[in-house]
């Protein structure tokens, strides 16, 4: 094991504990090395592995994508609540995921919680399927198509999953 696993977040560790406290007093100086070289060296072994971006480009078109499909929903579930609530068609749907990997899940399911009208509820202990539900159900069918399409697939592709 490194003396200094990682050394960025030790110098991080060094100067904050000497802005918190006000102080470049000796002991100060001497806490500061301290909690800098064993926080770091305790903690590296609970550190997960970066996740690869091999498509960098389609990542930005993916945020931006999301960002203008969390604009839209706003507007969409404004006019459904605005209006007659008998209208509503609440309904829980199970969609059948694809990605290997525990944090394209996790970024698919937090981009349907982040676009209203839907919430991502759970996802199976297999991680075969993501319940969702929706504010307003009209077409199961196509719902399911347009989150595997327009966030599973990107998803899959950015992180190779």
């Amino acid at each position: 094991m490194k003396f200094l696993p990682m050394p960025f977040h030790s110098l991080l560790l060094f100067i904050v504990w000497l802005l918190l406290n006000n102080s470049i007093s000796a002991g100060h100086i001497v806490l500061a090395i301290f909690f800098a070289i064993t926080i770091p060296w305790l903690v590296t072994g609970m550190r997960d592995e970066h996740p690869k971006i091999l498509k960098p480009w389609l990542a930005i078109r993916y945020v931006l994508m999301v960002m203008k499909d969390i604009l839209t929903a706003n507007v969409e579930v404004a006019l459904l609540i605005i209006g007659p609530i008998k209208k509503l068609n609440p309904g829980f749907i199970a969609v059948p995921i694809n990605v290997g990997s525990d944090l394209g899940i996790t970024i698919l399911a937090s981009t349907v919680s982040l676009t209203p009208g839907t919430v991502s509820a759970e996802v199976s202990k297999d991680k075969a399927w993501l319940y969702i539900h929706a504010l307003h159900l009209d077409n199961e069918a196509e719902l399911i198509e347009s989150i595997k399409q327009r966030y599973e697939k990107p998803i899959k592709e950015i992180f190779g999953c």
